[in-house]
């Protein structure tokens, strides 16, 4: 596949996004014929409004919620980088780091930094403590509940003010088999997302499009603009 600069028009970014058919898939109703991004526009809008210099995507399968942030953040005149958590465990894609720099750059994601490690790995780095003020993070690892809790709790004291936390795959119970025969499990990260509805800390709402995304931010009002 031919290289893409992230100057590059973003309708013409769209369409060379979406030529690839993995970028079309894992739920965030894509659609190429008419150059839909699906949940991809909620993502970028809010990496444009609220133009964050850090965001967090944890778990990809090609790299969709990643790319599609970062080219929101590139198109700000603040910049920003996208720091993306994956440790490869699906399959081998994101173990070559040459590869996957190749591959970011490929769609101009030239401000994406990939750690090859799960979360409880991450939290124990100088990379995560040296993170502060993250504008927008982005949950998408191993579904489950107790997972997608760590992956909300590592980072919940480390988002902005006025920073907002995605949860994927959030709304339903799905049987997935993404890991392979004998692998299968029970997506519940819903489990996850009722009982932070019950906490009067956060705000939380369900988008139940393509596999669901759940959007989470403090009951925190700031000060009107002057």
């Amino acid at each position: 596949m031919s290289t893409i600069a992230e100057s590059t028009p973003l309708s013409e970014w769209i369409d060379h996004l979406l030529g690839c058919r993995e970028m079309r898939l894992m739920g965030h109703a894509q659609r190429q014929d008419d150059g839909n991004l699906g949940l991809g526009w909620l993502y970028y809008a809010l990496g444009r409004m609220l133009r964050p210099s850090k965001a967090v995507v944890i778990g990809s399968y090609r790299g969709f919620v990643p790319l599609v942030i970062a080219r929101a953040l590139a198109d700000n005149s603040e910049g920003g980088q996208v720091h993306f958590i994956d440790p490869s465990l699906v399959d081998g894609f994101w173990s070559d780091e040459s590869a996957v720099r190749d591959h970011f750059c490929t769609f101009g994601g030239a401000n994406i930094v990939h750690y090859q490690v799960t979360t409880q790995q991450f939290v124990a780095s100088k990379a995560y403590r040296d993170l502060q003020d993250i504008g927008l993070v982005f949950i998408d690892g191993f579904h489950s509940a107790e997972q997608a809790q760590f992956d909300f709790d590592a980072f919940a004291d480390k988002v902005a003010p006025q920073g907002m936390i995605l949860l994927h795959d959030s709304v339903w119970r799905i049987r997935s088999g993404i890991y392979g025969p004998g692998r299968e499990y029970i997506h519940n990260v819903t489990d996850f997302i009722d009982a932070l509805k019950r906490n009067p800390e956060w705000q939380v709402l369900d988008l139940p499009f393509g596999s669901g995304v759940t959007v989470v931010r403090r009951c925190v009002v700031p000060k009107p603009p002057r």
